[in-house]
């Protein structure tokens, strides 16, 4: 327990500083030299996500033949130093800069592999599960704290406070998470897990996932700004719709777990992620309309983002759960990557609706392709 929250609880204050970026980056960005390009901006948003999928692989070899503490504290003071080179940041290009610094810390792979190590086989799958629901949490108060921290310490003062969450993260490593032997390097098999239909179901659906949810960011801050609400006030849209998607994430996620509903709660918040999609490209941008439609977005998210990586660690075959896990966040970042460089291109060239409309195609074809996936087994008493 001590080991799963330690390391959940890493997961939360990173993530967290990556999250609270996204609510206000854009609407900020126009107020700086070059911010008034979209696609720049969609590329601040998304170069995290290159670097991180060129490193995740490495990072998670280098702390089989190093140990992980090493590994996870050197990354955390990366991402920490990309952190405040965008606080100090006067451009769009150095903003740049900073978030590809702050993608160099990619350490998800190994803390995920840290879990493994410290935690036996009978537990892991709920250890994994308190990562994914702490994940899911970070988001919900990054994206509701966001506007309001913006409001009080400004943009630069925001990527600061990242800088200092990564920095807590590291005490965190040294003084609180467990010390675990060093593992042995074994070399990683890639090519069975990337023969895994199951696991390239759900390699598929993160990218999607979050390509689509940083390409949504591009847009949504504009339109509530564009429909007479500040960004300071955006709190009042993100905490009812975020405060009520959670509860609701809840009993689906059991539904999932316990009862073995696990492929139907999937399918079902895949469909919401289509219909909230849609609905923005199709819908009217007032205040009221954009909030329903962001809760039937975010109920389907926080249940994708909470359920996924429990079930990566499911299906992957054998003793293969770090090379699953790697291969998992590579192509979530790829996604990241691509949400950020695409979505700003198309709201650059065609507006926002095609950025949704593109969006929903991508959570179509996952629609298609999840659905013939095989049921995960059921849990035993």
């Amino acid at each position: 327990m001590r080991a799963t929250v330690s390391l959940a609880a890493i997961f939360a204050l990173r993530m967290l500083g990556l999250f609270m970026i996204m609510p206000v980056f854009s609407v900020y960005a126009k107020t700086i030299p070059g911010g008034d390009n979209v696609l720049l901006v969609g590329i601040a948003l998304g170069a995290y996500g290159v670097t991180q999928s060129l490193l995740y692989i490495f990072y998670g070899w280098l702390s089989d033949k190093m140990g992980r503490k090493p590994v996870i504290v050197t990354g955390l003071v990366i991402f920490a130093i990309g952190s405040f080179v965008a606080a100090g940041a006067h451009d769009i290009t150095w903003i740049i800069v900073g978030r590809v610094i702050q993608g160099m810390g990619a350490i998800s792979s190994a803390v995920l592999a840290f879990i493994a190590d410290l935690t036996s086989e009978e537990h892991r799958t709920k250890a994994m599960a308190m990562v994914g629901g702490s994940i899911g949490m970070s988001f919900a108060v990054a994206i509701v704290g966001a506007p309001i921290v913006f409001h009080w310490v400004g943009m630069s003062g925001l990527f600061a406070l990242v800088g200092v969450f990564s920095i807590l993260a590291v005490g965190v490593v040294v003084w609180i998470v467990p010390d675990a032997p060093k593992p042995v390097h074994v070399r990683a098999p890639f090519a069975e897990v990337l023969h895994n239909v199951e696991l390239l179901r759900l390699n598929f659906g993160v990218l999607v996932l979050h390509a689509t949810q940083t390409a949504l960011f591009l847009v949504v801050p504009r339109l509530l700004v564009d429909a007479g609400l500040p960004v300071a006030s955006h709190w009042k849209v993100y905490l009812p719709v975020m405060g009520c998607a959670f509860v609701l994430m809840v009993p689906a996620i059991i539904a999932a777990e316990k009862r073995g509903k696990m492929k139907a709660v999937l399918l079902s918040a895949i469909a919401l992620v289509l219909a909230g999609q849609l609905l923005l490209g199709s819908l009217a941008h007032i205040v009221a309309i954009v909030a329903a439609v962001l809760f039937v977005y975010f109920l389907g998210f926080n249940i994708l983002e909470a359920s996924q990586p429990s079930l990566v660690s499911k299906l992957a075959p054998g003793n293969r759960k770090g090379a699953a896990t790697g291969v998992y966040n590579t192509t979530q970042s790829i996604g990241l990557a691509l949400g950020g460089v695409v979505g700003g291109w198309l709201l650059k060239h065609d507006g926002a609706s095609a950025v949704f409309y593109a969006c929903s195609g991508l959570v179509f074809c996952w629609l298609l392709i999840a659905a013939s996936m095989t049921p995960p087994p059921l849990r035993r008493a």
